[in-house]
C-alpha cells in the first residue's frame, strides 16, 4: 500500500482531542505521524489538503437510500457514492422503501446491493410494524437475526398499542426503537411550521405540539418498559426540554438533530421554495438556539442527516403538492 502524506489540512479527531492545521502521514494504511512540517519519505504520494477537513469517517444514523421501489429518486449505489463524497463511511438506512424492510428477504436485498457497490458500510433498520401500516408488529426477532441495528416506522408514527410492545421487544433484543414523532391529528395536511410566516404565505401550519406530544408519550412508555428509545430529527425547543428532563430521570433515551434543523429556519420557505419543505418542518431561530444548546450539553447525542432525496420533477410543483425531504449527505459537514 502506497505511503501518503496529507499536508496542511484541518485535522479534527475528538478521540485524541485534536483540532489543528497540520500534516498527516499514512504508512501501510495506518496513520503513522501527525504534526507540522512532516518530511515526505521516498516514493510518497502527497495530497495538499489546504482549506479541507481531515477527520475520521462519519457515521450517519438516519438516511433514506430509496431502493427498493424509488430508484428514480436514488439507488443504493448512488446514495453510497453521495455519502462517500460527504465523508461518511457508514450509513444507517431507514426501512420506508417499497417493499419496506419488514422481513429477512428485504433486508438481505439491501445488504447485497450495498456489498455489490462496495464503497461504504450500509447498516439496515427494520420496520416496527408489518408493511409499515401500523396495525401489527413486524417479526422483530427475525429482523434482528437478519442483522438490523434498530427498528423504526420512520415517516410514520407507531400507535400506542404498538409502541409499548415494540419497546419491550427492544429491551429483549438489545436494539433501539428509532422514533418518528408526529401526531398526525395535529399536523394534518400542514405544509410548514405554524406561525407568522405560514400565515403570511397562506400555508397551513404544523404546530410544535405535533412533535412534542408524541415525544412525551413515548418517553413515558420508555420509562414504563425500560426499552431503548432514540428520538429522530428533533426540531423544537419543547422537544429538547422533554428529552433533557427524561434523561435526568434515568430514562434510556437518545436523540438526534439534522443539519438543516440546525441551520435553516421557516423563513427559507418564503418564495414557496419546495426545497425547504421537510418533515418535521423548519422551525424558528429560538428552536435552533435550543437545539444547539441541547447538542452542547449532551441532551442531543448526535447529528444525523435524514438524507431524503427526490427527483427534480418531484420538487418542481406547487408547495402543497411537493414531497417533504432534503438531500443531506454531501452538504452535512459544510452546514
Amino acid at each position: 500500500m502506497k505511503t501518503m502524506l496529507i499536508k496542511g489540512g484541518r485535522i479534527i479527531d475528538p478521540s485524541q482531542d485534536i483540532d489543528e492545521t497540520a500534516d498527516l502521514l499514512i504508512t501501510e494504511g495506518r496513520i503513522s505521524e501527525v504534526g507540522r512540517g512532516i518530511e515526505p519519505p521516498p516514493d510518497c504520494e502527497i495530497l495538499n489538503a489546504g482549506k479541507m477537513v481531515v477527520c475520521p469517517g462519519f457515521v450517519d444514523l438516519h438516511c433514506h437510500l430509496r431502493e427498493p421501489g424509488f430508484e428514480d429518486k436514488e439507488t443504493i449505489a448512488t446514495g453510497m457514492r453521495a455519502a462517500a463524497r460527504g465523508g461518511f463511511t457508514t450509513v444507517c438506512a431507514m426501512p420506508n422503501t417499497s417493499p419496506p424492510l419488514d422481513n429477512e428477504a428485504s433486508v438481505k436485498y439491501v445488504r447485497e446491493k450495498a456489498e455489490e457497490a462496495g464503497l461504504i458500510n450500509v447498516l439496515t433498520i427494520g420496520c416496527i410494524s408489518k408493511s409499515r401500516k401500523g396495525e401489527t408488529l413486524a417479526e422483530m426477532g427475525e429482523l434482528a437475526d437478519a442483522g438490523v441495528i434498530a427498528f423504526s416506522d420512520d415517516g410514520s408514527t407507531a400507535a400506542s398499542h404498538l409502541m409499548r410492545p415494540a419497546l419491550e421487544y427492544s429491551l429483549a433484543l438489545g436494539l433501539p426503537i428509532i422514533d418518528h414523532c408526529e401526531d398526525t391529528a395535529l399536523s394534518g395536511d400542514g405544509q410548514m411550521n405554524e406561525g407568522i410566516v405560514a400565515t403570511r404565505l397562506g400555508l397551513k401550519g404544523i404546530p410544535t405540539a405535533a412533535e412534542e406530544t408524541i415525544i412525551a408519550r413515548d418517553l413515558s412508555l420508555a420509562g414504563l418498559t425500560g426499552g431503548r428509545l432514540h428520538i429522530a430529527h428533533v426540531s423544537t425547543a419543547g422537544s429538547v426540554e422533554l428529552i433533557r428532563h427524561a434523561k435526568a430521570r434515568g430514562i434510556k433515551v437518545t436523540a438526534e438533530v439534522t443539519p438543516h434543523h440546525l441551520t435553516l429556519t421557516e423563513e427559507s420557505v418564503i418564495g414557496y421554495d419546495t426545497n425547504a419543505k421537510v418533515n418535521p418542518p423548519l422551525r424558528t431561530r429560538r428552536d435552533i438556539a435550543a437545539l444547539l444548546q441541547g447538542l452542547k450539553d449532551g441532551t442531543i447525542d448526535a447529528i444525523a442527516t435524514d438524507h431524503a432525496p427526490h427527483t427534480e420533477t418531484d420538487k418542481l410543483c406547487e408547495f402543497a403538492l411537493a414531497p417533504a425531504g432534503i438531500s443531506g449527505f454531501e452538504t452535512a459537514l459544510g452546514s
